[in-house]
């Protein structure tokens, strides 16, 4: 007791209670929280992201699709470019691949065909589309015959650079002339990694190639991120791959998972974002997220 007659108080007021543990997020890390992003005067110079992984279905359309809407809500302006010439991006949001007068095929192989002339709205407001069909299968020979082959991309979407905050590329399934394009043109990689153990094998490649354009083409080139996809936490397996992942890559790995869902194959067919299509499932939710952390890693920072 003290003199006045009351015990001394032991426990911590409520604005003094130690810190409470951090949550861990789905890659075994602690959830950072992501700013809100603070909204543009102006738009441009834009940081140019390739969508790559040389092995197929692994999200990369998906994932291209859905952050370019995700940040074109947040106010930025978006361009997204379809370097595969299976055309799935254009036909993910709603374009008929046999109806296209022109691609992204003849902005590379014919010089007066300009930029403005290619690039489509989408049904998101901010956010455009250079489309892509199966014609780009003949760039590729074509090209090894071209002057600067590597920098063919580069240099026709130089135009946009002023106009936009984010350019988006969604990359063909191979490391081939096409891929190195868009590794040529592009800031920065963000490599879409399926969470199952033969989608881990082929990253080494990948950052191979990337450490090799690096070198000899564009040293500017980083790896943005690496981000998990089609992830089931209730399997022991996609937390394996993910805890190795993490060992692999580091702080490289995002902290935004994306979780397996059909929603995201119901969108594709309704040919629009899982923002719009599902504007409050969790996948939609995940792309938010990912669009948030993308800017406070990599283009608000």
């Amino acid at each position: 007791m003290t003199d006045g007659g009351m015990a001394p108080v032991t426990d911590p007021l409520p604005f003094d209670r130690p810190d409470e543990k951090p949550t861990m997020g789905p890659t075994g890390r602690p959830m950072p929280v992501l700013p809100e992003p603070a909204p543009l005067t102006q738009h441009g110079p834009a940081r140019v992201v390739a969508m790559c992984n040389q092995k197929g279905g692994v999200g990369k359309t998906t994932t291209t699709i859905n952050l370019g809407a995700a940040l074109a809500e947040l106010g930025r302006r978006v361009l997204l470019v379809d370097f595969d010439p299976q055309g799935s991006l254009s036909v993910g949001l709603g374009l008929n691949p046999h109806e296209m007068e022109l691609t992204v095929y003849n902005l590379l192989m014919e010089r007066d065909v300009a930029l403005e002339e290619v690039v489509v709205p989408t049904g998101v407001p901010g956010m455009d589309l250079l489309p892509s069909n199966i014609d780009l299968s003949a760039a590729e020979v074509q090209l090894v015959h071209e002057v600067a082959r590597e920098q063919t991309l580069q240099r026709v979407l130089a135009p946009a650079i002023a106009g936009y905050d984010v350019i988006l590329i969604d990359c063909q399934p191979s490391l081939g002339l096409l891929t190195v394009n868009a590794l040529t043109a592009a800031d920065g990689v963000i490599v879409p990694l399926e969470c199952e153990y033969f989608a881990l094998r082929g990253v080494a490649l990948l950052k191979t190639t990337i450490d090799k354009v690096r070198e000899r083409l564009n040293p500017k080139l980083e790896i943005d991120g690496v981000l998990g996809t089609m992830f089931d936490g209730r399997t022991l397996h996609s937390r394996e791959v993910m805890e190795r992942l993490v060992q692999a890559w580091g702080d490289k790995v995002f902290h935004t998972v994306i979780r397996r869902t059909v929603k995201f194959s119901d969108s594709t067919v309704a040919g629009e974002p899982i923002t719009t299509y599902a504007s409050s499932s969790a996948g939609a939710d995940s792309y938010r997220q990912l669009a948030k952390e993308v800017l406070a890693r990599c283009l608000d920072g």
